[in-house]
């Protein structure tokens, strides 16, 4: 009878833990070996293509589709992306970090985006300004940037909209991310005998229901930054802080609770900034900025052509612009890749109806808690 019938008898623990080490020192051992022959790829691009981009991220979303579709399980398949994309950033890292602008401070929303959408081997490069961001990727100093353009609750970032209307740069991607908070801890503090939790005060109020129920004779303690509230957490024997997931590695606390957001928190879409255009991957969006002068019908001539060729239209912004009076920029998001047919021929038409069309990129849609394969730092 095999050992894999389940009438057959269960081996012993110690067997089956022997097998798992072996397992995982195989692994290792095939991990290191792609990253050798990751070093002789980026060694044969730099020598005889010195031109290529650095990243393809056609060839990432082609790997991760085909190791998805062959996961027979029970490995989850969700799990294979995740597992495989770190895998790829630290082989990439070989070569050099990619190195990834983002609206600091660091521990926050953007800097978890980063993380999240590139992998852990990414080298992060926070900016006080979400121009700052802008620029770091214009002069180079930065392959990408991560920038908020929506949150779910409070609405469009105006900031980056504007940004866009004097930058040449793309949006190459999206990150949709649900707000999530973590309690963090020193490595020798129990939860009981946490007394003060540190963090922002919105970070504080999304937790209240949390810290009432589980920690509820703590003093809450106002912090300007989720840096500050690790920082705090990290020197004080009975303090803990409440904070994004990615400041436990920044201060070195452990994750002492997970998900103590409450309900209804809501996530932040983020737009990744490069500097060239992708082609379509086969779920994508394109974002524009249309120019119009004040006047009636203004808006249905511009979303006439839209409608026309079955595009589906799936946000819409307006923004007074910033370069003449009673002028206006409306900013839209749309289904499809600005090189299909349907949509090439809309645009097209919007462009006659409108006083200026700014294409600001196409990109492969981001699905909420899921990274979109890193694009072309180009």
């Amino acid at each position: 009878m095999s050992d894999s019938d389940p009438k057959s008898a269960p081996r012993p623990l110690a067997e089956l833990r022997a097998r798992i080490d072996a397992l995982d020192e195989r692994i290792l051992e095939l991990l290191n070996e792609r990253a050798r022959v990751a070093a002789e790829v980026g060694e044969w691009k730099r020598t005889r293509e010195p031109d290529a981009p650095f990243h393809v991220p056609a060839r990432e979303r082609e790997v991760l589709a085909r190791l998805e579709a062959r996961n027979p399980g029970p490995f989850p398949r969700q799990a294979v992306r995740a597992v495989f994309q770190e895998v790829m950033s630290a082989c990439l890292s070989l070569e050099r970090p990619l190195r990834v602008a983002f609206l600091g401070p660091e521990g926050d929303a953007a800097h978890q985006a980063v993380k999240h959408q590139f992998g852990l081997s990414t080298l992060p490069v926070a900016q006080r300004s979400i121009e700052a961001v802008f620029h770091a990727v214009e002069a180079g100093q930065a392959d990408y940037g991560v920038v908020p353009v929506e949150n779910a609750t409070e609405g469009s970032v105006d900031a980056t909209l504007d940004a866009f209307l004097e930058s040449e740069l793309r949006v190459v991607a999206e990150i949709q991310l649900p707000l999530q908070l973590a309690l963090l801890a020193p490595h020798d503090v129990e939860l009981a005998a946490v007394r003060r939790v540190y963090g922002r005060p919105e970070a504080l109020q999304q937790a209240r229901e949390w810290l009432a129920a589980q920690l509820p004779g703590a003093a809450q303690v106002a912090a300007s930054s989720p840096g500050e509230a690790g920082r705090l957490a990290r020197s004080d024997p009975e303090g803990a802080a409440v904070a994004p997931e990615v400041s436990a590695r920044l201060f070195d606390l452990r994750v002492a609770a997970e998900g103590v957001q409450g309900a209804g928190a809501g996530a932040t879409r983020f737009w990744v900034l490069g500097r060239r255009a992708l082609a379509p991957s086969g779920r994508d969006r394109t974002s524009i900025a249309v120019s119009v002068k004040d006047g009636p019908g203004v808006l249905l001539r511009v979303l006439d052509p839209l409608a026309r060729h079955g595009i589906n239209l799936t946000r819409i912004e307006s923004r007074p612009s910033r370069r003449r009076s009673w002028e206006y920029v409306f900013f839209l998001d749309l289904e499809g890749h600005e090189a299909d047919g349907p949509v090439a021929a809309a645009l097209a038409e919007v462009a006659l109806a409108a006083a200026g069309v700014k294409r600001l990129g196409s990109y492969p849609r981001g699905e909420p808690g899921a990274a979109a394969p890193a694009p072309d730092a180009g």
